[in-house]
């Protein structure tokens, strides 16, 4: 069988590792063989860059690629815009092939391909042009040093991996700021015991979580679910949140409710908030195990065949058809009589 070769561009960007290598920063991207970070100086270490400009100028800096293997190492350099995963939220940058609209855009190293000997460093100028449309607020980016060796898995399907470490880019263009959330699409799903009492109950509590601004957020969310007569069911704060929602972006996260209510009926409340910024958005949910569900519905079938039978015409009066007939027999009959008298 012919084996299919596929690309996995897997892009492994800021990876906060501690680093052997005095000459990078304790939190530099990296991914065990190569690290990319700013070049510093020996007073002042960046994990990141952190830039502010104002529309239409012009910044410049310096990347620096470091080789801890044992062999020297090739790598494509480009600068990429950031964004959030949907699965998780994570911080990951697009592919040199995505269209970039930001850092990605406007950011550009001296040189385009490197080649860092083993245990060697190689530092590379870049710079970094505003336009002069550029929206106010964070663009957030990385500068990406790839390794575009492919090297095949075994198998009868061999997939050849390109791995990539990225420095991060924070970048703040002068204007108004406007943070903003969105809570939306909230939604919950109930796991019932087809018997009440007899095994547990959960419910899963879906929701979308936007940034709705221009800046970078680290937002908060508080769950809280109140029942019938406005019990209170449950309320904390979640834990599985993005530390960082990218201007623009938006991530599908879930909650699990374990020891849901059996029988209940209510409503859960997500509130987002960041400082400047708060919102919430609210679900219904109607607790009822199966076997109750269809009692009740059988119940109500038996009451509706009940007070039809009582609302119907009882056999000793006859049918409105029968009394009809009997009203037209007496009326004709009864100008017959009058006459007969008369004569």
């Amino acid at each position: 069988m012919r084996k299919l070769y596929a690309t996995l561009l897997t892009l492994l960007a800021a990876v906060l590792a501690a680093t052997t290598l005095s000459a990078a920063p304790a939190r530099a991207a990296d991914n065990g063989s190569w690290s990319v970070f700013p070049t510093s100086s020996q007073l002042a270490q960046r994990p990141y860059f952190f830039l502010s400009a104002d529309p239409g100028s012009t910044l410049t800096d310096k990347v620096t690629v470091t080789n801890k293997t044992g062999e020297p190492l090739t790598f494509r350099l480009y600068a990429a815009d950031a964004y959030n995963t949907a699965r998780d939220g994570g911080f990951a940058v697009r592919t040199k092939d995505e269209k970039q609209r930001g850092v990605g855009a406007w950011a550009r190293p001296a040189r385009d391909k490197v080649t860092v000997k083993p245990h060697g460093s190689v530092t590379v100028p870049f710079t970094l042009r505003v336009p002069e449309n550029a929206e106010p607020g964070d663009h957030p980016g990385a500068l990406v040093a790839l390794d575009e060796r492919v090297d095949p898995a075994d198998g009868a399907v061999a997939v050849g991996v390109r791995r990539a470490v990225g420095a991060r880019i924070y970048l703040r263009v002068g204007g108004p700021t406007m943070p903003a959330l969105a809570v939306e699409k909230v939604r919950v799903t109930h796991r019932q015991p087809l018997v009440p009492g007899f095994g547990d109950s959960t419910a899963v509590i879906a929701y979308t979580l936007r940034n709705t601004g221009n800046v970078t957020l680290n937002p908060r969310v508080e769950l809280t679910a109140k029942g019938l007569f406005g019990r209170t069911l449950l309320s904390r704060a979640l834990t599985k949140i993005p530390s960082e929602l990218l201007p623009g972006q938006e991530v599908r996260l879930s909650e699990p409710w374990r020891g849901a209510p059996q029988l209940d009926w209510g409503d859960i409340t997500l509130t987002a908030s960041a400082p400047h910024t708060r919102e919430s958005a609210s679900a219904s949910f109607f607790a009822l195990p199966w076997l109750v569900a269809v009692l009740f519905l059988a119940a109500l079938v038996i009451t509706g065949v009940a007070l039809r039978l009582r609302k119907s015409p009882r056999t000793s009066t006859g049918s409105p058809r029968t009394r009809t007939v009997k009203g037209i027999v007496a009326a004709v009959l009864r100008p017959r009589r009058v006459r007969a008298r008369r004569s």
